[in-house]
């Protein structure tokens, strides 16, 4: 076989729908975790320096926000290799993989491991999309802010009304009542609206929300990929054992046939 035949069949037994799903949870996960984390950070940020001036009025919201930060370090690595397990497990399962080992055979250890990432891959499946939901909220929070700033730079309001456009974050529960000032106003929420950290962290957070759009993806599809794989090793278990009892059988039929040959070439 040349080596031209040689990387046609090894291309062959590449899984590339667990390859695209790979991608795609990968891609997710790093737009969720990298764009998350810069966003949370420039949240606090402006609490700080235009909401809540107290410190100890937005402490468990800082508390709660590096909370959530580091869980996002641990989402980004649980993710990295349980996106390698499922590849590898694509590998192993393509029936395009099986033809280039002749002597594969599918045991019932490898058939519950497959199980078990069919139900893991549900499950984080289902937890993602109360993820995705949860990412939706502060997208929604600061599109509120900005359609604020946005109707008050309207040609169509009137100029003496602009002061009493205000936007109160207490109202959303993001920090208790008693802070202060708690709310901003007219062209303190204009500036706000300007500020890098305003327009860094709302696009930030549309981007993290389609990551962990993504990433639900490719769960589902990654959750369709074990499906098939799983069906597969317990229909090729089955053959197997159709096999195995076939051979049993000829070898008893060309057992009892010699025994026959040797009982007439006794009597002759």
């Amino acid at each position: 076989m040349g080596c031209f035949e040689c990387c046609i069949k090894c291309l062959g037994g590449v899984p590339y729908a667990s390859l695209v799903a790979t991608i795609l949870c990968f891609s997710g996960v790093a737009l969720f975790c990298g764009c998350g984390h810069v966003a949370l950070t420039g949240t606090v940020t402006l609490l700080e320096n235009h909401f809540s001036k107290v410190t100890s009025d937005h402490a468990v919201l800082t508390d709660v926000i590096q909370l959530m930060q580091y869980v996002i370090y641990g989402i980004a690595s649980f993710f990295f290799l349980y996106g390698i397990i499922l590849l590898a497990e694509g590998f192993y399962t393509t029936s395009a993989v099986k033809e280039l080992h002749s002597e594969f055979k599918t045991t019932i250890c490898g058939r519950c491991i497959s199980g078990l990432f069919v139900f893991l891959t549900y499950i984080l499946g289902v937890a993602w999309l109360g993820v995705f939901g949860f990412s939706a909220v502060p997208v929604y929070v600061f599109y509120n802010v900005w359609s604020t700033c946005a109707a008050m730079r309207s040609p169509v309001v009137n100029v003496t009304s602009v002061e009493s456009i205000c936007v109160d974050v207490r109202q959303f529960g993001i920090i208790p009542w008693n802070a202060t000032p708690g709310k901003a106003c007219g062209s303190t929420l204009g500036d706000i609206c300007n500020t890098s950290e305003f327009y860094l962290s709302y696009h930030l957070y549309i981007v993290a929300c389609a990551g962990a759009g993504a990433t639900v993806i490719a769960l589902i599809h990654f959750l369709m990929i074990l499906s098939a794989n799983w069906a597969y090793l317990k229909d090729a278990s089955h053959m197997h054992a159709y096999q195995d009892i076939k051979s049993k059988e000829e070898q008893e039929l060309q057992d009892i046939q010699s025994r026959s040959k040797e009982c007439l070439n006794s009597y002759s």
